[in-house]
């Protein structure tokens, strides 16, 4: 992990498309803004994690259900 200090206003160059900037500081909180171009996503690490938790669980049910249909077909070719 890189460590950088800034302050208001001053920015960080992430490859030749991203800048960050801090916008403002007051007390334990900080505002950023990122100027990225559209096709990159940029998500909040919580929100992110919720997303990969909903996926995961959508992926889940789809494959049980199927699972349900695969075993109601090969019940149908039994009778």
């Amino acid at each position: 992990m890189l460590i950088l200090s800034r302050k208001k206003h001053e920015a960080i160059h992430i490859g030749d498309d991203i800048i960050i900037t801090v916008l403002d500081i007051s007390g334990d909180h900080i505002k950023i803004g990122i100027d990225a171009p559209k096709n990159i996503q940029i998500y909040r690490a919580e929100i992110l994690k919720a997303i990969q938790q909903e996926n995961k669980q959508a992926a889940l049910t789809k494959a049980a259900v199927q699972d349900l249909v695969k075993l109601m077909n090969h019940d149908k070719g039994e009778k």
